[in-house]
């Protein structure tokens, strides 16, 4: 089960050297526990937090959340009606996803550079009743996987923070991949190896010089987003499963790797995140990576 780690409190704070803190606080996000901050570690402007807390009269709630991407400095998930307020929104996160990057780089020394930048994320709806198809639903215990940004056994690591001046945001997580995985590798099924012969190879490097969709994701991407959905569907699982509640308070800042945690969240409104994706080789623990998990069950390589 995963614990809080205070980072401002505690066997966190205690260290002055940087990169030994970095080490230890890595290790405790990759044994599945929840680096927390009291109060955000960085500066939010309040004329942003402003604009943001607006957005709830307009936002479609179609749209899941609104997305900025790094790559291409633009934002998705507004609605035809918002055209007015998206240069204004694409600035307010490009400028939050510059200075979370900023600070991981420096709280975790042995990530810097390490990763892909993936989508940073502004969240301005009420997750409590909020209405989603079932695999869409962030309610229901989960490990997070990108059926369109395959990460083939890269970490998925996510820095959340909450804007809402009143309100906490409320997860419950569950266990950590290393105590499901197993049951759901089982359950689920592993892909099989993959086909080393010349053509099948030549076809695979073939479809992802052209882009052609799906080409990028390997077994273990394929296993992941069935999982994923796997969990939502499993009644038995969600309810019988053990919880435990977190209240994440305003201005707090927590951050985890939602490939391994499994999580849900259950109430709250307004919030910010950004998400990396950290190399398997900048891992302080491999072996606890869930790929590393995985290829121990099937005895082949499950990444591209």
């Amino acid at each position: 089960m995963s614990q809080l780690v205070d980072v401002l409190n505690g066997a966190a704070a205690d260290s002055a050297v940087p990169a030994d803190r970095g080490r230890f606080l890595c290790a405790q996000l990759e044994a599945g526990n929840i680096l927390f901050f009291s109060r955000s570690p960085f500066n939010i402007p309040q004329d942003d937090r402003e604009v943001l807390l607006g957005q709830t009269q307009t936002t479609s709630p179609v749209h899941k959340n609104i997305a900025y991407r790094p790559s291409e400095d633009r934002i998705t998930g507004l609605g035809k009606s918002e055209n007015e307020a998206a240069a204004r929104l694409r600035a307010i996160l490009k400028d939050y996803s510059q200075r979370a990057t900023q600070f991981l780089g420096e709280l975790l020394p042995p990530y810097a550079g390490k990763w892909k930048l993936d989508f940073a994320s502004f969240r301005p709806l009420e997750e409590r009743g909020r209405p989603a198809r079932l695999h869409a639903r962030n309610d229901l215990p989960h490990f997070d996987a990108f059926p369109t940004r395959p990460t083939n056994g890269d970490r998925i690591l996510r820095l959340f923070t909450n804007i809402n001046p009143r309100q906490s945001r409320v997860w419950n997580t569950s266990q950590t991949f290393e105590a499901v995985g197993p049951h759901f590798a089982k359950s689920v099924g592993l892909p099989g190896p993959r086909s080393s012969n010349l053509l099948a190879s030549s076809f695979r490097v073939l479809a992802r010089a052209l882009h052609l969709p799906g080409a990028h994701r390997s077994p273990y991407d394929d296993f992941m987003h069935r999982c994923h959905n796997a969990m939502k569907e499993d009644t038995a699982f969600r309810e019988s499963c053990p919880k435990q509640r977190w209240e994440f308070p305003p201005d707090s800042t927590w951050m985890v790797f939602t490939d391994c945690v499994s999580h849900a969240v259950l109430e709250g409104q307004y919030a910010l995140e950004q998400t990396f994706l950290i190399s398997r080789q900048a891992m302080i623990e491999p072996q606890r990576a869930p790929i590393a998990i995985l290829e121990r069950i099937a005895g082949y390589p499950l990444s591209n």
